[in-house]
């Protein structure tokens, strides 16, 4: 992003992201028009070729169906989402489970393990939607991305690193429902990139978490750059 590595990120607000390469668009966690961080000249998204899911809460599909209907991308989430998805009528919905890999529009996306819940909330009922999960998404000029979604810092966030070896990472810092800033400073060095991403934080007063306190916990990593965007924002 901030390397010129041919690949943009654009924070929508809260948990949601738009990465474009040369030839594709990908939306990570479908909340636009109801997201209040976003702001109303960020939500014409454009095109999207491909959406990926992490897990099933209102603020990270709440927009699924809409985008679906406009753009027409492939849905990727895990299998319990799918089958949901599928039974509202959603179409080129893709169920897969963690460590498997998805390809589409020349980009690769394999899903990683995440510490979150899942649910999906349908009227009054509360229906269980699998585990939550995070992404490593490959672009076509090699370019690897994790989208890390809802998720506590883990240990495994080292193996995730000796294995895709991602460059940049987009991390929920925003505490209470996921890492907090010292935690995400974690994750960021296990992880090994050269760029992070803070991602859920400020939309409510509940997420305590900032940029700021991210930067400080890092202060020591001075090759890791803490890229802080605005709802609305691209870096490329």
């Amino acid at each position: 992003m901030s390397q010129n590595l041919g690949v943009s990120g654009t924070w929508i607000g809260h948990g949601t992201m738009l990465y474009r390469s040369a030839g594709c668009s990908v939306l990570v966690d479908p909340w636009v028009d109801h997201n209040p961080a976003c702001p109303e000249s960020a939500k014409d998204l454009e095109k999207v070729d491909v959406v990926f899911i992490t897990h099933g809460h209102g603020d990270h599909i709440g927009d699924v169906a809409a985008v679906s209907r406009k753009y027409h991308p492939d849905i990727v989430s895990n299998h319990e989402i799918s089958l949901y998805l599928a039974g509202k009528k959603l179409e080129k919905v893709h169920g897969m489970n963690k460590g498997g890999t998805v390809a589409f529009h020349g980009i690769k996306g394999t899903m990683v393990h995440a510490i979150h819940s899942s649910t999906i909330v349908d009227g009054d009922r509360m229906i269980p939607a699998g585990e939550p999960c995070g992404y490593v998404i490959e672009f076509e000029n090699g370019t690897r991305v994790y989208h890390a979604g809802d998720t506590g810092v883990f240990g495994d966030m080292k193996l995730i690193g000796e294995l895709y070896h991602p460059t940049i990472a987009a991390l929920p810092i925003g505490d209470l429902y996921t890492m907090s800033p010292y935690e995400a400073a974690a994750a960021a060095r296990m992880l090994g990139v050269k760029t992070v991403i803070p991602i859920h934080h400020s939309t409510f007063p509940a997420l305590t978490g900032t940029p700021a306190m991210l930067k400080e916990h890092l202060k020591d990593r001075p090759d890791i750059e803490v890229l802080v965007l605005h709802p609305g924002e691209t870096a490329s």
